[in-house]
């Protein structure tokens, strides 16, 4: 019987997939109010959540690694649903102490505040904790595969994974875990590889792409991936981990590709850069055990059409990623 949530937590709820999720719960009525709990980082815009009712919408600008708030913060609400976390590789490459900051000690301080107020807790992961596979390998990744991170980034989150499964094991704690491919859709920031190349091109500026471009990921809508931990939350066995996937490997080149024509580009308008180190290959998700415990489809299954969705929206939102835009090409002029 599916679970009913009326006031929850959603840390980074100003960042990219965060947002997304709060604007699917509201405006589809699924909770009556959310909190909305995030320190503001470079990657977090409140202006994310613009066209939300403030009735029903509150952000608490504040750090998850701040136990005394989350004491205060926890208590009169049903459930936490963690999206906070530093994500870009690159980022962790020059630097991982951010990533062990929030990734993990985060994690241990939202997890103790769910124990000691019997809170639902829901964790945002990511398929990266698996590694990579070989490009001509048959076989996505399953919830139960090894973990073999192979960044910064990727071994913090796998890291906040384990203290979840210890939390559910040891304390009781009612978690459960998703791990999700790349997204893609509004508000993503643009230092992330898709809204990267088509700010670019909106700039007159030739994309870059790393290695050989053979580099394959899985593809999911934001909304797709909102409307699965849905209904994870609500109907999930508590202590599992579900993969959400949409069925939407592609590689790196032919994303890229789809991007340039379907803004008018030549195909080949870009430059090639040297590989990020440790770059994994490819990723793929097997979504069958969300698509068969909980009955979860994707509703954007044309890659295609949702790109075109996405370049439109980008090019009528300058002035939200404009100001994020030079401080972006800072950071990565260190890697190309």
């Amino acid at each position: 019987m599916a679970e009913s949530f009326d006031n929850i937590i959603v840390t980074g709820g100003c960042g990219f997939i965060g947002s997304n999720f709060v604007h699917y719960v509201i405006e589809n009525d699924l909770v009556g109010h959310v909190t909305v709990l995030d320190k503001l980082t470079y990657a977090g815009n409140p202006r994310n959540l613009n066209g939300l009712p403030e009735d029903r919408v509150e952000l608490v600008v504040g750090d998850i690694c701040d136990a005394a708030l989350l004491d205060r913060l926890v208590p009169g609400h049903d459930a936490i649903v963690h999206y906070a976390a530093e994500s870009h590789n690159d980022n962790s490459i020059a630097d991982p102490e951010p990533f062990l900051k929030t990734n993990v000690e985060g994690t241990y301080r939202l997890l103790q505040a769910a124990r000691s107020h019997g809170v639902r807790f829901h964790h945002i992961s990511t398929d990266e904790v698996y590694g990579d596979l070989a490009l001509d390998e048959p076989r996505r990744f399953e919830p139960d595969d090894p973990y073999r991170p192979s960044s910064p980034y990727s071994s913090t989150k796998a890291s906040s994974d384990l203290l979840v499964r210890a939390w559910v094991r040891t304390y009781g704690v009612r978690a459960t875990i998703s791990n999700c491919s790349n997204n893609y859709g509004p508000y993503q920031h643009v230092e992330k590889f898709i809204p990267r190349q088509i700010t670019n091109v909106i700039d007159g500026v030739r994309p870059k792409l790393y290695g050989d471009g053979r580099n394959v990921r899985d593809w999911i809508h934001t909304e797709d991936h909102s409307s699965a931990v849905w209904r994870i939350l609500t109907e999930g066995r508590i202590g599992e981990t579900y993969l959400i996937g949409a069925n939407g490997e592609r590689s790196n080149i032919d994303v890229l590709r789809a991007i340039l024509e379907r803004m008018g580009k030549g195909s080949d308008d870009f430059d090639w850069v040297r590989d990020r180190p440790g770059h994994d290959r490819r990723y793929a998700i097997d979504p069958s055990k969300l698509e068969t415990e909980l009955e979860w489809r994707p509703r954007h299954t044309d890659f295609l059409g949702g790109l075109d969705q996405t370049i439109a929206w980008y090019r009528q939102h300058e002035s939200w990623w404009r100001p994020a835009k030079i401080a972006a090409e800072v950071r990565y002029a260190q890697f190309e």
